[in-house]
């Protein structure tokens, strides 16, 4: 986050998280979110069934799991239970991601083996979310990107299969009649309407789809809604799980452990954008609310495997609405995640959803499939794609295509080779994941000093750095600004914390890098509650800021950085400093 002066840049919340709108704006906002995201959590498990040509047993079994797990994990995403949840408006749903995955799982080894991956997969999450400190720098933005563009590849097969999926005695232009209206509504809608229309342009697409194959071609499984019963609970189908670890489970579970994983980083961008329009005034990111939210993301996966269904994720549409609306109170949220576990209890309203004929819900899936490949553009753009990066994203992709075809030498990658690399975001994200790892181990060694962290430490640090300063040929201008900065930093970090409890020992780990003309210092301890950036950002406000012998030093700091950047962890404080030269500032 670059340092610039205090603006009185305040957004227009009608109510923040911890606000409560009245009763009936938050039932009737809880509504439309669930009116908006119903048709994904409960069309990603009935595709995927679908596809296998499983029982309709197992399907209402799948369907009503999907719909409990979302509705409770959104209630704990929204509530924040412990380090369960982010505490923002982030609702849960089916993750179609998955579906790349899921359907080789279910066509090799049953909903059994579904299970085990899911349930092992989810504990990666719980992992990534308690150390997410650690994993930063391997499961970048640059393997996310490259696995999302890789998805509507893996999935293509899948999609093609339900487009074509008709009555045989369904007339010949069935198919591709409600395929291209569905199709053309959504792309008309998406495209022309702006602002609460364009969140509606999927559900219209099902709708108008669905009565273009039911009224003219009757297509629509109408016998379905009509044998539902209002109430009541779905037959037991649960698949069980799978304990023997067999080959297939070896040759999936990388696949299932890196689109966990990928749609982990996607869950971090969600919970960072959510906080960026909950506040009226703006406030740093909080990472251990992100934090939070990997671990109920994990959760909800948990769930999902023990029941047996799709894995779900945080849903990026909720942000749209709280955007659009205004509105980021959590009981809204709360409202919703309930209303989901209700729509779980009412089958007739479920099998309107699933009854939708099979093309319609493949061009539904086609613009998934584009907004994600878009998306993983997006990620990999704003990460910025200098050569080296660029070099590895292109590979990746294409080797993850290549394999995912069959392309490369295919008599020579058989059995357990041919499952591991015949899934193409495996092959891809791994790609990334070596080549980025390559680059960072062969480029400039950063430098690095670890010492406890008390302001009688001060002369390591600055004889470190000075030492760093030296051994890059800076300037002496340069050189007193790397000092500056350190000592700034061990004032800031050193300075007793509140509570009066026993303390334990606290450490400070320094790392140096050279950055062209600039230098990247990092600053890694374990520090207090306050955020360095809003700290920063109080100064100059009237009555609310620092304290005047703590002002000096964080002015001091902004002097001396041309950006500071505060991620904080549950284990850690993680502070980037980035110290330009003086014509830079």
């Amino acid at each position: 986050m670059a340092i610039e002066p205090k603006t009185n840049n305040v957004q227009d919340v009608r109510y923040e998280p911890d606000e409560r709108p009245p009763l009936p704006v938050a039932v009737g906002l809880g509504l439309q979110y669930v009116a908006i995201t119903a048709a994904s959590i409960v069309l990603t498990p009935a595709l995927l069934v679908g596809t296998v040509g499983g029982s309709d047993d197992y399907l209402t079994w799948v369907v009503f799991s999907a719909l409990v797990v979302s509705g409770v994990t959104t209630v704990i995403q929204v509530v924040r239970v412990g380090r369960l949840g982010s505490g923002y408006i982030l609702l849960m749903g089916s993750s179609s991601a998955f579906l790349a995955v899921c359907v080789p799982a279910l066509e090799r080894g049953g909903g059994g083996l579904l299970a085990s991956l899911i349930i092992i997969s989810s504990l990666c999450q719980f992992v990534l979310a308690a150390k997410l400190s650690l994993f930063r720098k391997i499961f970048t933005p640059t393997v996310a990107g490259t696995v999302l563009i890789l998805i509507p590849v893996t999935l293509a097969s899948i999609i093609v299969r339900r487009l074509t999926d008709v009555p045989a005695e369904a007339a010949s232009a069935a198919a591709p009649v409600t395929a291209g209206v569905t199709l053309a509504v959504i792309v008309a809608i998406s495209m022309r309407a702006s602002g609460a229309f364009r969140l509606w342009a999927a559900a219209a697409g099902l709708v108008i789809g669905s009565l273009v194959g039911g009224l003219s071609f009757g297509i629509y499984d109408s016998e379905r809604v009509l044998e539902a019963a209002w109430v009541g609970l779905p037959a037991l189908a649960w698949p069980g799980i799978d304990l023997s670890f067999g080959p297939d489970f070896w040759a999936l579970l990388p696949a299932f452990v890196i689109v966990t994983l990928v749609g982990a980083l996607d869950t971090i961008g969600d919970g960072i954008a959510i906080q960026r329009i909950s506040w009226r005034k703006p406030r740093a990111i909080d990472f251990q609310s992100i934090q939070g939210a990997l671990a109920a993301d994990g959760l909800g996966n948990l769930l999902s495997g023990l029941l047996g269904t799709v894995p779900n994720t945080t849903y990026a549409s909720s942000i749209a609405v709280a955007d659009l609306t205004r509105v980021a109170a959590r009981v809204v949220g709360i409202c919703a995640g309930v209303m989901y576990v209700g729509l779980a209890f009412l089958p007739k309203l479920v099998a309107v959803i699933v009854a939708i004929p099979g093309p319609v819900v493949a061009a539904y899936f086609i613009v998934i499939m584009a907004f994600l490949f878009i998306l993983g553009v997006r990620i990999l753009v704003h990460d910025g794609l200098d050569y080296r990066k660029g070099f590895a994203v292109g590979l990746g992709f294409w080797l993850g295509l290549a394999f995912q075809m069959d392309w490369i030498f295919p008599e020579y990658f058989q059995g357990a080779w041919s499952e591991l690399l015949g899934n193409g975001m495996t092959v891809g994200g791994l790609t990334v994941i070596i080549l980025t790892q390559f680059v960072e181990l062969t480029g400039p060694r950063p430098r690095r000093l670890k010492t406890e962290l008390t302001f009688e430490n001060f002369t390591k640090v600055d004889d470190f750095l000075s030492d760093f300063a030296a051994r890059g040929k800076r300037t002496p201008e340069m050189t007193d600004r790397i000092r500056g900065v350190g000592e700034e930093m061990l004032v800031t970090l050193s300075r007793p914390q509140a509570d009066d409890g026993p303390k334990p020992e606290r450490f400070l780990l320094v790392v140096a890098r050279d950055d062209g003309d600039a230098v990247n210092l990092e600053f890694a301890a374990a520090t207090d509650d306050t955020n360095l950036e809003d700290r920063l950002a109080l100064l100059g406000e009237r009555g609310g800021g620092p304290p005047v012998e703590e002002e000096i030093s964080l002015r001091l700091l902004r002097h001396y950085a041309s950006s500071v950047r505060h991620q904080q962890f549950h284990d850690t404080d993680v502070i980037t400093v980035r110290v330009g030269p003086a014509t830079s500032l």
